[in-house]
């Protein structure tokens, strides 16, 4: 996690602990960095304007003004199994401890007895586990950073033959399916859209300096599959009773403009 993702982790951290707070120390093993690395990210965060407070003693720590905290947030407990059972499907690399995380800030704020029911709930559903290869951790990492900040990644790519290339790419969208995850993007060895499975890219370096031109890219096809927007369902004014809502696009379509693979 780079110092710019910690900092916004730490204001939801803190903010999830109300007025209970954490401790440097707490906040270090969460995060996995030194207390002395916390204690700078915390003075940044003060310095930037986030209302701070410490609370002394042995139980003392951090607390962020209450005036940054948001109300409780009461989950039912058919609500909180259909989430659970939501994000234990999000297992890819890259959204695996946030996932977790989010769970646990709902196990905390939900009373004891409803949590109860919700496990109840839960325990009664079953997915089904289909073994995919997971991408590098580091390399998805600079990916998906590359895709978020719009930046041109080089590649070393092992392809269905294994041949291995290098190539310079501009990403466009991260793709996760039933069969792994992929990178969709504008390949400039090929000068066209490819899809690369995460699993095969064995390098990946971000090149900052390196100007982008705008593309208008095209709705991902992957191995026939349709895809959906997760960020349909953080629309509120989209949330209405129609089964098809993230679709990128119409069924009939869809499949006439399936990408070529690397």
């Amino acid at each position: 996690m780079n110092r710019i993702d910690r900092l916004y982790a730490l204001v939801e951290e803190l903010r999830a602990a109300g007025a209970r707070g954490r401790t440097a120390p707490q906040l270090a093993r969460h995060f996995e960095v030194s207390v002395r690395t916390i204690e700078r990210d915390l003075s940044a965060l003060g310095q930037a304007g986030v209302p701070l407070a410490t609370k002394q003693g042995r139980t003392g720590g951090y607390t962020l003004d209450r005036s940054m905290s948001l109300p409780p947030l009461n989950f039912t407990p058919r609500e909180a199994a259909a989430v659970a059972v939501a994000l234990s499907g999000s297992e890819h690399v890259l959204f695996r401890r946030d996932a977790r995380s989010a769970l646990q800030k709902i196990v905390a704020a939900m009373p004891e007895r409803a949590l109860e029911e919700a496990r109840r709930t839960a325990g009664k559903v079953r997915l089904i586990v289909q073994p995919v290869a997971d991408p590098d951790a580091e390399v998805a990492e600079t990916v998906w950073q590359a895709v978020r900040d719009n930046l041109v990644l080089r590649i070393h790519y092992v392809d269905v033959g294994s041949v291995e290339t290098e190539r310079e790419v501009e990403p466009h969208q991260i793709v996760m399916g039933p069969n792994g995850s992929y990178l969709t993007a504008w390949c400039h060895l090929r000068g066209e859209d490819r899809v690369f499975r995460m699993d095969r890219i064995t390098r990946a370096e971000r090149i900052p300096s390196v100007g982008r031109p705008h593309r208008a890219a095209s709705e991902p096809v992957v191995d026939g599959y349709e895809t959906k927007l997760p960020a349909a369902a953080l629309g509120f004014e989209k949330l209405t009773g129609n089964t098809d809502i993230g679709l990128s696009r119409a069924p009939a379509t869809v499949g006439a403009s399936r990408r070529p693979a690397g």
